[in-house]
């Protein structure tokens, strides 16, 4: 390991290392290669440019391609991926005859160059799918920090109606929301798997902009300024009557927390009210639900039930485009697994880091609901995003 980690993240680095080779193993592989910035520094504590060679037993090999001051053990310096084969020989390092490699985080061009520096090796698919299973549970390093991160944003959440001024738009009052945030030493970054989403720090969607249709597969999406980033704020005015839902990540430490929370300007609709206190008791009935061993398809029809049984599941989890779940895992990037959906095929362990967030959309008034990360624990869900969660009158 690098020089100078500390021996507690050293230890958890162990623990996740450990984890990640019984994921090699059960998918009958001998070594996983790894590139991508997330797991690079899930497994190292940092980021750097060059590969992480895991083998199903034994040390990892960390191969640097740009000086960056890293020294210690089994760091290697190299310039092209092609050496990493040869300092393995070199060595004595046994050689992968069987190999994964990240599939879904990688370009077609470095996936096959990687290929290629491994000739003698047949490459299995499915690498990423192995690392994301691996991270679906936090070590306690990971849940200390998660813990850490959400009560910094709670906390934050209360400061928001401060920056607040009768007459903004919503991207006005975003940017107070923003700043905000990085004042208070957000890192200004919201990781997302996969290339098919985007967004800056969160959304902020007043009035009936919270229904609108969004080509992102988040629950709620909002127009967007622009048709380059069809997400969020509108630049509508905010005016009397109209629900404001702010969903800002928390991302301080490299882990992120989702919490969710809605302010009126004035008085709203009473099926607001009602729909925003329906989606308290959703969150309060899985939270008891949600025990290690309990499927993810089980708590998405809980949520489906009680909206249904309130008269208000025509506008559950959207309007005119509605979300095929009420939760996701979060951590390194705001959609780890598992999802928690109809089709879920997964179950519950104790240590996952779940965003769970029963949402509906009043047309006239706008989007209500709540959002908070939750940690799976033997007893339940602890919430990690404990902010006041009634609709804040601005």
């Amino acid at each position: 390991m690098f020089t100078h980690t500390h021996p507690e993240l050293r230890n958890d680095l162990s623990l996740r290392w450990s984890r990640l080779q019984k994921g090699i193993q059960h998918a009958g592989a001998d070594a996983l290669i790894i590139s991508s910035n997330v797991t690079v520094f899930y497994l190292t504590g940092r980021i750097f440019l060059g590969y992480i060679y895991m083998p199903a037993t034994g040390e990892p090999w960390f191969f640097v391609r740009r000086p960056c001051g890293l020294t210690g053990e089994r760091v290697e310096s190299i310039t092209k991926p092609e050496q990493i084969v040869e300092r393995l020989a070199a060595h004595g390092e046994k050689l992968a005859q069987t190999l994964l490699i990240e599939d879904d985080d990688l370009t077609h061009s470095e996936w096959l160059r990687l290929v290629a520096a491994f000739p003698a090796a047949t490459v299995k698919t499915g690498g990423s799918s192995v690392l994301r299973t691996s991270r679906r549970v936090k070590t306690p390093y990971e849940i200390r920090i998660m813990k850490k991160t959400g009560a910094r944003h709670a906390d934050l959440i209360r400061q928001y109606p401060s920056v607040f001024e009768h007459g903004m738009t919503d991207q006005g009052w975003a940017i107070e929301l923003f700043h905000l945030m990085l004042k208070a030493g957000h890192l200004g970054h919201f990781r997302i798997a996969g290339n098919t989403m985007e967004a800056f720090m969160g959304t902020i969607l007043a009035g009936d902009n919270g229904g609108a249709v969004s080509p992102y597969d988040f629950a709620l999406g909002g127009a967007g300024l622009h048709p380059s980033l069809p997400i969020g704020q509108s630049g509508v005015t905010l005016k009397e009557g109209m629900s404001i839902m702010v969903d800002i990540a928390g991302n301080f430490y490299g882990y992120l927390t989702d919490c969710t929370r809605i302010f009126g300007v004035g008085k709203l609709d009473p099926k607001a009210y009602d729909a925003h206190a329906v989606s308290i008791a959703i969150r309060n009935a899985i939270m008891a639900m949600a025990k290690p061993g309990v499927a993810c398809a089980d708590l998405y029809a809980l949520a489906i039930q009680m909206a249904t049984e309130a008269g208000l599941a025509d506008c559950f989890m959207g309007d005119q485009q509605k979300a095929k779940f009420i939760g996701h895992g979060t951590g390194l990037v705001i959609n780890e697994i598992p999802v928690l959906g109809p089709r879920s095929k997964e179950t519950l362990d104790a240590g996952m880091c779940i965003a769970l967030e029963p949402k509906f959309v009043v047309r006239g008034t706008g989007a209500v609901g709540v959002e908070d990360t939750l940690l799976v624990t033997s007893n339940g869900m602890e919430n990690l995003t404990p902010a006041p969660d009634d609709i804040i009158t601005l």
